[in-house]
């Protein structure tokens, strides 16, 4: 029988031990793919000291007993670290948006750049998470940033837990709970703001160019690179309705895109009043054919062209609205807030929301592939809504106060 192998104090070593020359200890075993690992410690036990000047970490038998317990759950990790666990999710993601992509790209470059990306998947906690995107923020990134990081961590460690990688999700965390949320709410327009920023633009020499197509954002609440990809065979006249089933988009290389809508719910034919339909007319009897109409995947036709006769994309537009908030608030002693295309968006939800329109006719309007999304707007009207709803209250009861008072009268008189 050989003699079982034992450390410099004595202490028999299991199997797949073994103490180096150092003095370090390390423990080598095959996984379920028969891929050979090893870990390591300077301390066996949990009872050792780890020694001056090496840095702490679990004890060898502490370490072997968590891969026993996975192991027992089916659970395996091959060293993966956070980089390379992001890359195989991404390489999943085939049936994605150029911005979805361009997206993971930057989460990637973030990520490649951070000691946390190097971090095996297996030793990340619940506090390895929420400290690296505390960390985040400390270093200057904005809350909406980091909420785009975590919206591509969390389901690469969700993916890592279906694998059985891991054992648990250290992600699925709610981010409000951990993060200040230093975004700015987008407040939908009120009624008098709307009326005036529409009639700024309708009036001003140089801005009025764009009045019908604001116009029309703000009456339909459409996507801005939905508004962009519209061309006129988009619009029918006779039925009234206006069809939505792409976006216009540019890369980052300069190219011209047709997608897909944002959500399959996206997709839809929408009824227009007269007044969004006489913009409509207004813009394609305005319109300048160029000398070669552009051909973007098959669709020509757009609406609105920029200097080198290509579509305007939201860019131009996002530009627009930021020259005319600036003219605006030079000019006028009470200012108007940030306006953007997803504000037009914004207020058009709230509007109808306002009107009484039910939420499941309003998600189809909307493009709303959750409705959750959109049942948050009836419950987040906004401060200044709510003040003016109140503030008819007083009128309210007069007037029930006197048509009760009549009907009494009444009552007593005959």
């Amino acid at each position: 029988m050989s003699e079982k192998r034992r450390d410099n104090k004595g202490r028999i070593l299991h199997e797949g031990e073994r103490q180096e020359k150092d003095g370090s200890y390390t423990y080598r075993y095959t996984d379920r793919n028969q891929k050979r690992h090893k870990i390591s410690s300077w301390r066996l036990t949990e009872s050792d000291i780890t020694p001056p000047g090496k840095k702490f970490k679990k004890s060898l038998r502490e370490q072997e007993r968590e891969i026993q317990v996975l192991a027992a759950r089916g659970i395996y990790n091959d060293g993966t670290n956070v980089c390379e666990l992001v890359e195989r999710y991404v390489a999943t993601k085939t049936a994605v948006t150029h911005n979805t992509r361009a997206g993971y790209k930057t989460v990637q470059n973030i990520l490649a750049k951070e000691d946390f990306g190097k971090t095996r998947i297996d030793k990340v906690k619940f506090s390895d998470a929420k400290l690296f995107l505390i960390g985040l923020q400390k270093d200057g990134r904005s809350y909406s940033s980091i909420h785009s990081i975590r919206g591509v961590l969390r389901p690469a460690f969700q993916m890592a837990v279906e694998d059985e990688m891991i054992p648990y999700n250290p992600f699925s965390f709610e981010l409000g709970k951990t993060l200040i949320n230093d975004s700015v709410q987008r407040e939908a327009l009120l009624p008098k703001q709307e009326r005036d920023f529409l009639k700024f633009v309708k009036d001003d020499s140089h801005f009025s160019r764009y009045y019908e197509g604001i116009y029309i954002l703000f009456k339909t609440g459409l996507r801005i690179s939905e508004f962009c990809g519209l061309t006129i065979s988009d619009i029918d006249f006779e039925e009234h309705t206006l069809n939505i089933d792409h976006q216009l988009q540019r890369t980052r290389e300069g190219q011209y895109i047709i997608v897909p809508t944002k959500t399959n719910a996206g997709t839809r034919v929408l009824p227009i009043k007269k007044d969004v339909e006489d913009c409509f007319r207004s813009i394609i009897e305005k319109r300048i054919a160029p000398k070669t109409e552009p051909m973007i995947d098959g669709c020509v036709g757009f609406l609105y062209l920029d200097k080198n006769s290509m579509p305007m994309i939201s860019m131009h537009w996002e530009k627009y609205f930021q020259h005319i908030c600036q003219k605006y608030n030079k000019i006028y002693k009470i200012q108007m807030p940030k306006v953007t295309p997803h504000v037009c968006r914004h207020t058009y939800c709230t509007n109808m929301a306002k009107s009484g329109i039910s939420a499941k006719t309003l998600q189809y309007l909307m493009g709303h592939s959750d409705i959750e999304v959109t049942l948050n707007v009836y419950t987040h009207i906004g401060y200044d809504h709510a003040k003016e709803e109140l503030s008819k209250m007083p009128n309210m009861e007069k007037e029930l106060n006197s048509i009760g008072r009549g009907k009494c009268r009444k009552v007593v008189n005959m």
